[in-house]
Protein backbone atom coordinates (compact mmCIF):
# COMPACT_ATOMS: atom_id res chain seq x y z
CA UNK A 1 0.00 0.00 0.00
CA UNK A 2 2.79 2.45 0.87
CA UNK A 3 4.59 1.77 -2.41
CA UNK A 4 1.31 2.25 -4.25
CA UNK A 5 0.78 5.64 -2.57
CA UNK A 6 4.31 6.65 -3.45
CA UNK A 7 3.83 5.69 -7.09
CA UNK A 8 0.49 7.54 -7.23
CA UNK A 9 2.03 10.64 -5.70
CA UNK A 10 4.94 10.56 -8.13
CA UNK A 11 2.60 10.28 -11.11
CA UNK A 12 0.56 13.25 -9.89
CA UNK A 13 3.64 15.42 -9.41
CA UNK A 14 4.51 14.97 -13.07
CA UNK A 15 1.09 16.19 -14.19
CA UNK A 16 0.45 19.84 -13.29
CA UNK A 17 -3.17 19.98 -14.47
CA UNK A 18 -6.16 17.70 -13.96
CA UNK A 19 -9.04 17.85 -16.47
CA UNK A 20 -12.40 18.14 -14.75
CA UNK A 21 -15.60 17.92 -16.77
CA UNK A 22 -18.04 20.79 -16.43
CA UNK A 23 -21.46 19.17 -15.90
CA UNK A 24 -23.30 22.13 -17.49
CA UNK A 25 -21.02 22.68 -20.42
CA UNK A 26 -19.09 20.83 -23.08
CA UNK A 27 -15.95 22.74 -22.18
CA UNK A 28 -13.20 21.44 -19.93
CA UNK A 29 -12.16 23.11 -16.70
CA UNK A 30 -8.46 22.95 -15.87
CA UNK A 31 -7.61 22.81 -12.20
CA UNK A 32 -4.11 22.97 -10.78
CA UNK A 33 -3.65 19.75 -8.86
CA UNK A 34 -0.53 20.78 -6.92
CA UNK A 35 -2.34 23.71 -5.39
CA UNK A 36 -4.90 21.46 -3.73
CA UNK A 37 -2.19 19.38 -2.00
CA UNK A 38 -4.28 16.21 -2.11
CA UNK A 39 -1.47 14.03 -0.88
CA UNK A 40 0.19 16.47 1.45
CA UNK A 41 1.67 14.45 4.33
CA UNK A 42 0.47 15.11 7.85
CA UNK A 43 3.57 16.24 9.72
CA UNK A 44 2.42 14.75 13.03
CA UNK A 45 1.43 11.30 11.78
CA UNK A 46 3.40 11.06 8.52
CA UNK A 47 0.25 9.78 6.85
CA UNK A 48 -1.58 11.06 3.84
CA UNK A 49 -4.67 13.23 3.85
CA UNK A 50 -8.09 11.70 4.60
CA UNK A 51 -10.31 10.37 1.78
CA UNK A 52 -12.12 13.73 1.39
CA UNK A 53 -9.78 14.74 -1.39
CA UNK A 54 -9.47 17.88 -3.43
CA UNK A 55 -10.85 16.27 -6.57
CA UNK A 56 -14.16 15.78 -4.79
CA UNK A 57 -14.14 19.36 -3.49
CA UNK A 58 -13.28 20.81 -6.89
CA UNK A 59 -16.03 18.85 -8.62
CA UNK A 60 -18.60 19.98 -6.06
CA UNK A 61 -17.91 23.71 -6.44
CA UNK A 62 -21.03 25.61 -7.55
CA UNK A 63 -18.92 28.12 -9.48
CA UNK A 64 -18.06 26.46 -12.76
CA UNK A 65 -15.58 28.95 -14.15
CA UNK A 66 -11.90 28.14 -14.37
CA UNK A 67 -10.89 28.04 -10.73
CA UNK A 68 -7.56 27.47 -9.01
CA UNK A 69 -7.08 27.09 -5.27
CA UNK A 70 -3.87 28.96 -4.59
CA UNK A 71 -1.82 27.61 -1.72
CA UNK A 72 -1.19 29.82 1.34
CA UNK A 73 2.51 29.92 0.48
CA UNK A 74 1.78 31.42 -2.92
CA UNK A 75 -0.34 34.13 -1.33
CA UNK A 76 2.05 35.14 1.40
CA UNK A 77 3.77 38.43 0.75
CA UNK A 78 7.34 38.26 2.01
CA UNK A 79 8.23 40.51 4.90
CA UNK A 80 10.70 42.34 2.67
CA UNK A 81 8.05 42.97 0.00
CA UNK A 82 5.52 43.97 2.63
CA UNK A 83 7.75 46.62 4.17
CA UNK A 84 9.45 47.97 1.05
CA UNK A 85 8.22 47.67 -2.52
CA UNK A 86 4.64 46.68 -1.61
CA UNK A 87 3.99 48.73 1.49
CA UNK A 88 0.32 49.15 0.57
CA UNK A 89 -0.10 45.37 0.72
CA UNK A 90 -0.11 45.56 4.52
CA UNK A 91 -3.58 47.08 4.55
CA UNK A 92 -4.78 45.17 1.48
CA UNK A 93 -4.13 41.90 3.30
CA UNK A 94 -7.00 42.81 5.65
CA UNK A 95 -10.26 41.85 3.96
CA UNK A 96 -13.16 42.82 6.22
CA UNK A 97 -13.98 46.53 6.45
CA UNK A 98 -11.94 48.31 9.12
CA UNK A 99 -13.10 50.77 11.73
CA UNK A 100 -11.76 54.33 11.73
CA UNK A 101 -8.39 54.64 13.48
CA UNK A 102 -9.65 57.49 15.64
CA UNK A 103 -13.10 56.28 16.64
CA UNK A 104 -12.32 54.06 19.60
CA UNK A 105 -15.58 53.03 21.28
CA UNK A 106 -14.93 52.55 25.00
CA UNK A 107 -18.45 51.16 25.49
CA UNK A 108 -17.38 47.99 23.70
CA UNK A 109 -14.91 47.02 26.37
CA UNK A 110 -11.23 47.48 27.06
CA UNK A 111 -9.80 46.00 23.87
CA UNK A 112 -9.61 47.52 20.42
CA UNK A 113 -11.17 45.34 17.69
CA UNK A 114 -10.48 46.78 14.25
CA UNK A 115 -13.08 45.14 12.02
CA UNK A 116 -16.61 45.99 10.99
CA UNK A 117 -19.01 43.12 10.37
CA UNK A 118 -18.99 43.56 6.62
CA UNK A 119 -16.95 42.57 3.59
CA UNK A 120 -17.24 44.73 0.49
CA UNK A 121 -17.80 42.98 -2.84
CA UNK A 122 -18.24 45.80 -5.32
CA UNK A 123 -21.48 47.52 -4.38
CA UNK A 124 -22.54 44.67 -2.09
CA UNK A 125 -21.59 44.03 1.53
CA UNK A 126 -21.54 40.57 3.09
CA UNK A 127 -21.70 40.00 6.82
CA UNK A 128 -19.18 37.69 8.47
CA UNK A 129 -21.89 35.02 8.72
CA UNK A 130 -22.56 35.27 4.98
CA UNK A 131 -18.83 35.09 4.23
CA UNK A 132 -18.57 31.88 6.26
CA UNK A 133 -21.71 30.51 4.62
CA UNK A 134 -20.10 31.06 1.23
CA UNK A 135 -16.53 29.95 1.90
CA UNK A 136 -16.69 27.26 4.59
CA UNK A 137 -18.22 24.48 2.41
CA UNK A 138 -15.17 24.69 0.14
CA UNK A 139 -12.56 24.56 2.88
CA UNK A 140 -11.11 21.44 4.45
CA UNK A 141 -12.64 20.81 7.87
CA UNK A 142 -9.16 20.56 9.36
CA UNK A 143 -8.41 24.10 8.22
CA UNK A 144 -11.72 25.44 9.55
CA UNK A 145 -11.09 23.78 12.91
CA UNK A 146 -7.60 25.28 13.03
CA UNK A 147 -9.08 28.73 12.45
CA UNK A 148 -11.58 28.19 15.27
CA UNK A 149 -8.84 27.21 17.72
CA UNK A 150 -6.69 30.19 16.76
CA UNK A 151 -9.56 32.70 16.96
CA UNK A 152 -10.54 31.38 20.40
CA UNK A 153 -7.13 32.42 21.75
CA UNK A 154 -6.69 35.66 19.81
CA UNK A 155 -6.52 39.07 21.48
CA UNK A 156 -6.08 42.71 20.51
CA UNK A 157 -5.48 43.83 24.10
CA UNK A 158 -1.72 43.51 23.64
CA UNK A 159 -0.01 44.62 20.46
CA UNK A 160 3.62 44.67 19.37
CA UNK A 161 5.50 47.67 17.94
CA UNK A 162 8.93 47.22 16.37
CA UNK A 163 10.78 50.49 15.81
CA UNK A 164 13.72 51.08 13.48
CA UNK A 165 14.88 47.48 13.21
CA UNK A 166 17.52 47.03 10.50
CA UNK A 167 17.44 43.22 10.25
CA UNK A 168 14.36 41.75 8.59
CA UNK A 169 15.17 38.45 10.33
CA UNK A 170 14.43 40.06 13.70
CA UNK A 171 11.13 41.44 12.46
CA UNK A 172 10.21 38.08 10.96
CA UNK A 173 11.03 36.27 14.20
CA UNK A 174 8.95 38.78 16.19
CA UNK A 175 6.02 38.29 13.80
CA UNK A 176 6.27 34.54 14.25
CA UNK A 177 6.26 34.84 18.05
CA UNK A 178 3.29 37.22 17.99
CA UNK A 179 1.23 34.83 15.89
CA UNK A 180 2.19 31.82 17.99
CA UNK A 181 1.19 33.61 21.22
CA UNK A 182 -2.18 34.84 19.94
CA UNK A 183 -1.27 38.52 19.48
CA UNK A 184 -3.02 39.69 16.34
CA UNK A 185 -1.92 43.32 15.97
CA UNK A 186 1.67 44.29 15.10
CA UNK A 187 3.10 47.64 14.03
CA UNK A 188 6.32 48.47 12.20
CA UNK A 189 7.85 51.94 12.58
CA UNK A 190 10.61 52.37 10.02
CA UNK A 191 12.00 54.95 7.64
CA UNK A 192 15.32 54.51 5.84
CA UNK A 193 16.15 51.31 7.69
CA UNK A 194 13.94 49.25 5.39
CA UNK A 195 16.57 49.67 2.65
CA UNK A 196 18.80 47.25 4.57
CA UNK A 197 16.14 44.56 4.97
CA UNK A 198 16.81 41.08 3.64
CA UNK A 199 14.21 38.48 2.79
CA UNK A 200 13.79 35.97 5.62
CA UNK A 201 10.33 34.52 5.01
CA UNK A 202 11.53 31.17 6.37
CA UNK A 203 12.08 32.85 9.75
CA UNK A 204 8.49 34.07 10.05
CA UNK A 205 7.02 30.83 8.62
CA UNK A 206 4.36 32.88 6.84
CA UNK A 207 3.03 34.41 10.07
CA UNK A 208 2.67 37.81 8.37
CA UNK A 209 -0.26 36.42 6.36
CA UNK A 210 -2.42 35.99 9.46
CA UNK A 211 -1.44 39.10 11.43
CA UNK A 212 -2.84 42.63 11.24
CA UNK A 213 0.25 44.59 10.21
CA UNK A 214 0.27 48.39 10.17
CA UNK A 215 3.20 50.44 8.89
CA UNK A 216 4.25 53.85 10.20
CA UNK A 217 6.94 56.37 9.29
CA UNK A 218 7.37 57.88 12.78
CA UNK A 219 6.73 56.87 16.40
CA UNK A 220 4.55 59.96 16.79
CA UNK A 221 2.14 58.83 14.08
CA UNK A 222 2.02 55.29 15.45
CA UNK A 223 1.62 56.18 19.12
CA UNK A 224 -1.06 58.79 18.45
CA UNK A 225 -3.28 56.18 16.84
CA UNK A 226 -2.53 53.52 19.45
CA UNK A 227 -3.39 55.89 22.29
CA UNK A 228 -6.66 56.80 20.56
CA UNK A 229 -7.47 53.09 20.62
CA UNK A 230 -6.95 52.91 24.35
CA UNK A 231 -3.43 51.45 24.54
CA UNK A 232 -0.76 52.57 26.97
CA UNK A 233 2.70 52.68 25.38
CA UNK A 234 5.31 50.56 27.17
CA UNK A 235 8.83 50.84 25.73
CA UNK A 236 11.67 48.52 26.62
CA UNK A 237 14.73 50.46 27.71
CA UNK A 238 17.96 49.49 29.46
CA UNK A 239 19.64 52.86 29.87
CA UNK A 240 20.75 53.83 33.40
CA UNK A 241 19.54 57.39 32.76
CA UNK A 242 15.94 56.26 32.58
CA UNK A 243 13.62 58.00 35.03
CA UNK A 244 13.27 55.26 37.64
CA UNK A 245 9.75 56.22 38.71
CA UNK A 246 8.51 55.27 35.24
CA UNK A 247 10.65 52.18 34.79
CA UNK A 248 9.18 48.90 36.00
CA UNK A 249 10.04 45.25 35.68
CA UNK A 250 7.79 43.37 33.29
CA UNK A 251 7.00 41.06 36.23
CA UNK A 252 5.47 43.95 38.19
CA UNK A 253 3.16 45.15 35.40
CA UNK A 254 -0.56 44.51 35.13
CA UNK A 255 -0.86 43.15 31.59
CA UNK A 256 -4.65 42.97 31.72
CA UNK A 257 -4.63 46.63 30.66
CA UNK A 258 -4.44 47.26 26.89
CA UNK A 259 -0.72 47.67 26.21
CA UNK A 260 1.47 48.33 23.20
CA UNK A 261 4.89 46.70 23.67
CA UNK A 262 7.63 48.65 21.88
CA UNK A 263 11.04 47.16 21.07
CA UNK A 264 13.78 49.19 19.38
CA UNK A 265 16.74 49.06 17.06
CA UNK A 266 19.29 46.26 17.51
CA UNK A 267 22.13 48.68 18.25
CA UNK A 268 20.73 51.97 19.51
CA UNK A 269 17.52 50.69 21.11
CA UNK A 270 14.40 52.87 21.42
CA UNK A 271 14.64 56.29 19.80
CA UNK A 272 14.52 59.44 21.91
CA UNK A 273 11.26 60.42 20.22
CA UNK A 274 9.63 57.12 21.17
CA UNK A 275 10.88 57.41 24.76
CA UNK A 276 9.43 60.90 25.14
CA UNK A 277 6.03 59.78 23.86
CA UNK A 278 5.83 56.61 25.99
CA UNK A 279 3.63 56.14 29.02
CA UNK A 280 6.09 53.92 30.87
CA UNK A 281 9.42 52.15 30.48
CA UNK A 282 9.72 48.45 31.22
CA UNK A 283 12.68 46.13 31.51
CA UNK A 284 13.44 42.43 31.60
CA UNK A 285 15.58 41.69 34.69
CA UNK A 286 18.99 40.34 33.63
CA UNK A 287 20.87 37.85 35.81
CA UNK A 288 23.92 37.17 33.64
CA UNK A 289 27.03 38.96 32.51
CA UNK A 290 25.35 40.43 29.42
CA UNK A 291 22.83 43.23 29.88
CA UNK A 292 20.42 42.60 27.01
CA UNK A 293 18.69 40.01 24.86
CA UNK A 294 18.56 39.86 21.10
CA UNK A 295 15.66 42.14 20.14
CA UNK A 296 13.49 39.35 18.71
CA UNK A 297 14.14 37.24 21.81
CA UNK A 298 13.22 40.19 24.03
CA UNK A 299 10.00 40.70 22.07
CA UNK A 300 9.17 37.01 22.49
CA UNK A 301 9.82 37.12 26.25
CA UNK A 302 7.70 40.25 26.68
CA UNK A 303 4.76 38.87 24.72
CA UNK A 304 4.97 35.48 26.41
CA UNK A 305 4.96 37.03 29.87
CA UNK A 306 2.07 39.31 28.89
CA UNK A 307 0.04 36.29 27.78
CA UNK A 308 0.88 34.34 30.96
CA UNK A 309 0.01 37.30 33.21
CA UNK A 310 -3.28 37.93 31.39
CA UNK A 311 -4.18 34.25 31.66
CA UNK A 312 -3.45 34.27 35.41
CA UNK A 313 -5.51 37.43 36.00
CA UNK A 314 -8.35 36.91 33.54
CA UNK A 315 -8.50 33.16 33.03
CA UNK A 316 -7.45 33.35 29.38
CA UNK A 317 -5.51 35.51 26.96
CA UNK A 318 -8.14 35.46 24.23
CA UNK A 319 -10.78 38.09 24.92
CA UNK A 320 -12.89 38.41 21.78
CA UNK A 321 -16.68 38.42 21.99
CA UNK A 322 -18.62 35.79 20.07
CA UNK A 323 -19.40 38.27 17.32
CA UNK A 324 -15.75 39.34 17.10
CA UNK A 325 -14.69 35.70 16.84
CA UNK A 326 -17.09 35.20 13.95
CA UNK A 327 -15.75 38.30 12.19
CA UNK A 328 -12.14 37.18 12.64
CA UNK A 329 -13.09 33.69 11.39
CA UNK A 330 -14.47 35.34 8.26
CA UNK A 331 -11.29 37.43 7.94
CA UNK A 332 -9.06 34.34 8.13
CA UNK A 333 -11.28 32.47 5.68
CA UNK A 334 -10.94 35.29 3.15
CA UNK A 335 -7.17 35.43 3.63
CA UNK A 336 -6.91 31.68 3.15
CA UNK A 337 -6.64 31.84 -0.64
CA UNK A 338 -7.55 33.87 -3.68
CA UNK A 339 -10.27 31.35 -4.40
CA UNK A 340 -11.94 32.30 -1.11
CA UNK A 341 -12.28 35.88 -2.34
CA UNK A 342 -13.61 34.62 -5.66
CA UNK A 343 -16.21 32.39 -3.96
CA UNK A 344 -17.35 35.22 -1.67
CA UNK A 345 -17.68 37.59 -4.64
CA UNK A 346 -19.75 35.07 -6.60
CA UNK A 347 -21.92 34.51 -3.53
CA UNK A 348 -22.48 38.27 -3.28
CA UNK A 349 -23.45 38.46 -6.95
CA UNK A 350 -26.01 35.69 -6.54
CA UNK A 351 -27.36 37.31 -3.39
CA UNK A 352 -27.69 40.65 -5.21
CA UNK A 353 -29.51 39.01 -8.13
CA UNK A 354 -31.95 37.31 -5.75
CA UNK A 355 -32.86 40.63 -4.15
CA UNK A 356 -32.98 42.66 -7.37
CA UNK A 357 -36.53 43.52 -8.53
CA UNK A 358 -37.61 41.74 -11.68
CA UNK A 359 -38.61 43.86 -14.63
Amino acid sequence: MNSCKTLFRASLSSSPLVHLPNPNSSSITLVSFRAFSVLRPNSSTHSFAPPRCALHEAASLPVLETFTETSPTDLTVSVKELLTTNRNDASSMMKMERRSSFSGDRSRGSSWFPYEDKFRCGDVHLSSREVLEAVSPHMMEERSERFRRVVENRSFSVCLVVEGLSDIGNISAAFRSADALGIQSVHVVASDSYKRYRNNRHVSMGAEKWLDIELWDTPKDCFKVLKSRGYRIATTHLGMDTVQSYKVSIYDMDWSQPTAIVVGNEGSGISEEALELSDLYCSIPMNGMVDSFNVSVAAGILMHHAVCDRTARLGSHGDLSEQEKEILMAEFSLRHSRSSLFIASEFAKRRQQQHSPTV
